[in-house]
C-alpha cells in the first residue's frame, strides 16, 4: 500500500525559529528526518511555489517573479500523484494564478480545492475567506492557521479509505500586507515579544524589534496546528502510513538587507525549515549536507514509490538517508528576482553571490553578465555579517566558487553568463 502524503507549507518562516518554540516540529524531526541546511531556490513567494509544485527552477517554469502564472502545461505534484490514483487536495494560499478566484485550469491539477490565490488579500487573522471547487466563497471559522488545519483534518477524514496527497499552504508567519504587521492569535504577541532576537536582526535593526513578538506567536500557533494534525492522523490510525513534510517558501530578514522582507542572498531569506516523518523517513536522523526545497517534489514521489519525471531539476535526497556519503552536489543553487537579478550557490562552508549589472529585476528572468557581490564564510559567520567579496585573502576560493556557480547556472537551463 502506498503512503499518504501531506505537505505542511508555511510562508516566510526563518530556519532558526525551529527549536523550543516548536516542540511538535522538533519531535517530528527527531522521530523522522531533518534537513538542517535547507535552501529555497528563490526567496520570493510565487517562484518558490512554482518550484515546490514542479521540481523545476522558476526560470524553467516561467514563474521567475510574482505576478507570473504557472503554465497549464507544467506538470505538478498533483498531476503525478493523481495519475497514480491518489486523491489530491489543495488548501490555503496558491499564488500561482493571475486571478481570484482561481479557475479550474489554473489549479495545477488539484481535484479538491479550498484555496485563494492571494490569501493575504482575501482574509485577515480572524476572517479566512477561501474558494471551493465551484469558486464559491467559503468562510472558515477560527484563527486563520487553525481554520486551515481544521479543513485539512476534514479532508483527511473524507479520504481516509484511499491514498491521498494534500498540500496545506498557510499564510503565516507572513505579514498582513495592508497593515504591515504580523497578527498572532490574541495574547501570543505579548507572550513572545522581547524573548529572542537572531544575531543578524539584533545587529542590523530593521523592523524585527517591532514585529518579532507577533511573528513568533504565529510560528507557535502553526506548531500547535501541526500537533493537532498529527493527533488527528493518529486517531484515524493513519499516522504510520502518512508522510508529513514541513517546510516554507522562504525566510524573512525584516528589512535588514533591503526595503522589505525577503529577495536577498542571505540565509535569513533563503534558509527554511525542512523536516519529514512517515514511511521512508522515520529514523532518518539529520541530513547535514545542503539540500534545496526543489529536491522535495522528487523526494516525495520517490518515497511513495512513484517514478521521478526526467523534467524535474531537483533530485531525491532519499539516498542521503541510507548513506550520508552518497553522491550529492556540494552546493545548492539559487536565483533571486524582483529586487535584483541574482545568482548564487550555498555550500556547507561558503555562500557566493553575483548580481546582474544591466538587467530589469522585474521583467528580466536572467542576464548575460553578473558581478560578484557577496562571499560569506557561513561556518565562522553564520548570520552573514562580514562580506568577504573582493578581499585578496579570499580570491582563490572566490574564483573556484565562481566557476561552480557558472556550471550550475548552465545546468539550470540558462545560457552561460560572463
Amino acid at each position: 500500500m502506498r503512503p499518504n502524503v501531506i505537505v505542511f507549507f508555511t510562508d516566510q518562516q526563518r530556519w532558526d525559529t525551529v527549536g523550543p518554540l516548536t516542540p511538535n516540529l522538533e519531535r517530528m524531526a527527531g522521530h523522522g528526518t531533518q534537513a538542517t541546511v535547507a535552501i529555497t531556490p528563490q526567496p520570493v513567494c510565487a517562484p518558490a511555489r512554482s518550484a515546490l509544485q514542479t521540481g523545476r527552477y522558476p526560470t524553467a517554469t516561467g514563474v521567475h517573479r510574482n505576478g507570473r502564472v504557472l503554465p497549464p502545461e507544467e506538470r505538478t505534484l498533483a498531476h503525478h500523484f493523481g495519475a497514480a490514483g491518489y486523491a489530491t487536495g489543495y488548501i490555503g494560499k496558491w499564488h500561482l494564478a493571475g486571478e481570484e478566484p482561481v479557475p479550474e485550469h489554473r489549479r495545477g491539477g488539484y481535484r479538491s480545492w479550498l484555496a485563494a490565490n492571494a490569501l493575504e488579500h482575501t482574509s485577515d487573522a480572524y476572517r479566512t475567506i477561501v474558494f471551493d471547487e465551484a469558486n464559491e466563497p467559503v468562510m472558515l471559522p477560527g484563527y486563520r492557521s487553525d481554520a486551515l488545519v481544521d479543513a485539512a483534518v476534514r479532508f483527511v477524514a473524507d479520504h481516509a479509505d484511499e491514498p491521498f496527497f494534500l498540500f496545506l499552504s498557510f499564510l503565516e508567519p507572513h505579514h498582513q500586507n495592508e497593515l504591515d504587521n504580523y497578527p498572532a492569535p490574541d495574547g501570543y504577541e505579548e507572550r513572545y515579544q522581547g524573548t529572542w532576537m537572531p544575531p543578524d536582526l539584533a545587529t542590523l535593526g530593521g523592523t524585527a524589534h517591532r514585529h518579532m513578538g507577533g511573528y513568533l506567536g504565529q510560528v507557535k500557533r502553526l506548531d500547535e496546528g501541526l500537533g493537532r494534525l498529527l493527533d488527528a492522523l493518529r486517531s484515524m490510525d493513519l499516522l504510520d502510513d502518512t508522510i508529513v513534510a514541513y517546510t516554507s517558501d522562504h525566510g524573512n530578514h525584516f528589512k535588514t538587507r533591503n526595503g522589505e522582507y525577503k529577495r536577498s542572498c542571505h540565509d535569513a531569506s533563503l534558509r527554511v525549515p525542512l523536516a519529514l516523518r512517515g514511511p521512508g523517513f522515520d529514523g532518518g536522523g539529520a541530513i547535514s549536507r545542503p539540500v534545496s526545497t526543489i529536491d522535495l517534489p522528487p523526494t516525495l514521489l520517490d518515497a511513495a514509490g512513484l517514478p521521478v519525471p526526467e523534467e524535474m531539476q531537483g533530485r531525491s535526497f532519499l539516498p542521503l538517508l541510507r548513506d550520508p556519503g552518497a553522491d550529492w552536489p556540494e552546493e545548492v543553487f539559487f536565483q533571486v528576482s524582483e529586487s535584483e537579478v541574482g545568482r548564487g550557490i550555498r555550500t556547507s562552508r561558503w555562500k557566493y553571490y553575483a548580481v546582474a549589472e544591466d538587467a530589469d529585476p522585474w521583467n528580466d528572468p536572467a542576464a548575460a553578465r553578473y558581478r560578484e557581490q557577496a562571499l560569506y564564510d557561513v561556518v565562522n559567520d553564520p548570520y552573514e555579517l562580514v562580506n568577504l567579496a573582493g578581499h585578496a585573502s579570499h580570491e582563490r576560493i572566490a574564483a573556484e566558487l565562481r566557476e561552480r556557480l557558472v556550471r550550475r547556472i548552465v545546468a539550470a537551463g540558462e545560457a552561460e553568463p560572463v
